[in-house]
């Protein structure tokens, strides 16, 4: 199936392709029967300099836009592969660019390019509040010259195999500001120093080998410095960095459903029952074709809501609407693809039932359904607030 742009970073896609042929499907089924992280992949990335695409070349980046992050991301999952466990280095870059201090910049992203430090955890999420963000109940007090951390946190994929987390908390009561998205901040965690020391992390076992945990934190100390930008705006902090991050998870369900409808495709033409290819039935082939269309549609919204983000803005209508709709194509390509096969279909060697799993998360996270028609609803079609 065409890449989402045929003339969109063509030489990137075409790298990035031959870097996945080092990785087939016995890799990963391999490391998903373990639930084992893909160190080896990740190197590969990292060593190609794919993870630094978006650090800027003053610190040792490609510096290169979203859309070219897009493009690695998508050829990636294309080719069967899966950058979950690394991605996320991409899409919290931005919140450090744009809102960290000159000597956070100067400290941290030339050692995140060189690949001897990872920043690949997100803390946003806990327990109570799930997607409640602004009731988050993470806190941060100012003490002297240090900050004084308690809290917890869920849904903190890949912070056993990261060095740096970003880390919202709320530094002003809830019950002290006006709005509740006000008095929530950002820090930078050197994850090295402060496990064992007020911060614990715990693996959570899940459907796909997503390399999630829970974190526990009480009584964590951390230098002022750690703070990113402004106390109290990192709610606004995030948001454009949720952008990034849907964004680019979108074009990764591009990538998703382009790899069902091949496979499809290519089952249905050499299986033949009854005489006949399947793939001449309808039954058959138009699913298929419908999330064929489906891909094609969802991946120009991911192109469009690129391509605003790297004019400057904030797209929070085309962000949320791209990741919907490639969300969407991606699990009706995922349907199509594994009834096309049947019972083969659920067989772990064809690796259908491995990006099946893995396929239906994006219809949960990084934000669910329901909460991007909710936003569209309010935000984009003005109708009243829904929750």
């Amino acid at each position: 199936m065409p890449a989402m742009g045929e003339c969109d970073h063509p030489e990137i896609r075409e790298a990035v392709r031959r870097l996945c042929e080092r990785f087939p499907g016995a890799y990963w089924r391999a490391l998903d029967r373990e639930r084992a992280y893909p160190t080896e992949f990740v190197r590969a990335l990292t060593e190609a300099g794919w993870l630094a695409a978006l650090i800027p070349e003053t610190y040792g980046g490609a510096g290169l836009g979203l859309s070219a992050a897009c493009a690695i991301l998508e050829e990636i999952h294309a080719a069967g592969c899966n950058a979950a466990a690394c991605h996320a280095q991409m899409y919290t870059m931005g919140t450090l660019l744009r809102y960290g201090s000159a000597e956070q910049k100067r400290r941290w992203l030339p050692e995140i390019a060189a690949g001897r430090i990872r920043l690949q955890a997100f803390g946003v999420t806990e327990p109570t509040s799930g997607s409640d963000t602004t009731a988050l109940r993470t806190t941060a007090r100012r003490e002297g010259d240090r900050w004084i951390v308690s809290g917890q946190k869920i849904w903190t994929s890949r912070a056993e195999h990261s060095d740096l987390m970003l880390l919202l908390a709320r530094t002003t009561p809830k019950e002290q500001v006006q709005r509740r998205t006000e008095g929530l901040s950002v820090f930078l965690v050197d994850l090295r120093e402060a496990e064992g020391r007020g911060l614990e992390i715990r693996p959570i076992r899940t459907m796909m080998n997503h390399a999630t945990t829970e974190i526990f934190i009480d009584g964590l100390e951390l230098p002022l410095e750690a703070l990113v930008g402004e106390e109290g705006r990192g709610f606004r902090y995030i948001l454009s960095g949720m952008n990034a991050e849907r964004i680019l998870i979108a074009a990764e369900c591009i990538g998703d459903a382009r790899w069902f409808v091949d496979k499809a495709v290519a089952y249905a033409k050499e299986r033949v029952v009854f005489g006949r290819p399947i793939g001449q039935n309808q039954g058959i082939q138009f699913p298929i074709a419908r999330a064929y269309a489906q891909t094609r549609a969802a991946a120009l919204m991911v192109r469009e809501a690129a391509r605003l983000y790297e004019g400057g803005a904030d797209p929070g209508a085309e962000a949320n609407t791209a990741k919907l709709l490639a969300a969407d194509a991606a699990w009706a390509a995922a349907e199509a693809c594994l009834q096309t096969h049947g019972g083969f279909g659920f067989a772990e060697e064809y690796d259908v039932e491995r990006k099946f799993r893995e396929s239906r998360l994006y219809q949960v996270a990084p934000i669910s359904t329901n909460l991007i028609l909710s936003y569209l609803g309010e935000h984009v079609l003005g109708m009243p607030r829904s929750y």
